[in-house]
């Protein structure tokens, strides 16, 4: 795909998700997280390419988080910031010695690692006055995210194109929810991002993550609709149809039965004993 075409599908894609969302209002101040990779580079181009044409005034400013990775070098990160007339910050946090040296080398770091870069994020948001943070995650992160929730921790959740924080104080809001990775390893490529690799998550093979994107895609080469028939399950919820007690009332549906006998099977205690035994 040509450069033009990306670029429109990629804007497209994008304001299509804040405006479904809501994601951007009037004045929000957005911190902008820039990883130094391929996806969020492209939020920040798109970001800067939506505000000049939007009829919404907002501010943002591009945050880069200095991990301590061996190797960092952000020399080239912040010349094509400046070289694209944005405004950027990027902190020194030495995480990746904590990381591998509370994790070992055989288990994957992620999920101390993302615990850590977003105490981080926000603190410095809270501090200096932004109301919203904009992370890079695209439509594979999505999907993938609720697969392996649902195979490995035996839950239905993923990663909210919109959330707001435990505290209240903050939203995180992900601008890329629609866009494709595919369409972001060749913009990174054609637009010639300076990339800068992971030493944590990146250089660890054979990760949970990596094998749920290998099912996707095995499975999209029979039919190319099942990654985006995923997306749209999670704002398709039926309730009813599956075993969330807090979500539908299965102890009472006979009130809602014609002639229905409300009589309980079992009293409630029994109840409870016969679920630990079934689990």
């Amino acid at each position: 795909m040509s450069l033009i075409a990306l670029q429109k599908k990629i804007l497209h894609y994008t304001g299509k998700a804040i405006n479904h969302f809501n994601m951007i209002a009037q004045n929000d101040n957005i911190l902008v997280c820039l990883s130094g990779g391929k996806d969020s580079w492209a939020m920040v181009w798109a970001l800067k390419e939506l505000k000049a044409r939007s009829k919404v005034r907002f501010n943002f400013t591009v945050f880069t988080l200095d991990q301590g990775q061996p190797g960092w070098d952000d020399q080239a990160l912040k010349q094509r910031l400046e070289a694209m007339n944005l405004n950027y910050e990027v902190l020194h946090r030495d995480t990746y010695s904590i990381v591998t040296d509370k994790i070992p080398e055989n288990k994957t770091y992620c999920s101390l690692c993302s615990r850590l870069r977003r105490g981080i994020v926000y603190r410095y948001a809270r501090e200096n006055g932004f109301n919203k943070v904009a992370l890079g995650h695209h439509r594979d992160d999505l999907i993938t995210t609720l697969l392996m929730s649902i195979f490995y921790n035996g839950a239905i959740k993923s990663m909210p194109p919109k959330l707001l924080n435990e505290d209240k104080d903050l939203i995180v809001i992900r601008p890329l929810a629609y866009v494709q990775e595919k369409d972001l390893i060749d913009f990174a490529m054609q637009m010639n991002f300076p990339i800068i690799p992971c030493n944590l998550c990146g250089s660890q093979e054979n990760l949970q993550r990596q094998s749920v994107k290998a099912l996707i895609h095995k499975m999209a080469q029979t039919n190319q609709k099942i990654p985006s028939n995923i997306l749209h399950a999670l704002s398709s919820l039926t309730p009813s149809h599956l075993m969330d007690k807090n979500y539908w009332d299965f102890k009472n549906l006979e009130r809602e039965q014609v002639n229905g006998n409300i009589t309980p099977f079992c009293d409630e205690q029994e109840f409870i004993q016969q679920e630990e035994d079934i689990w």
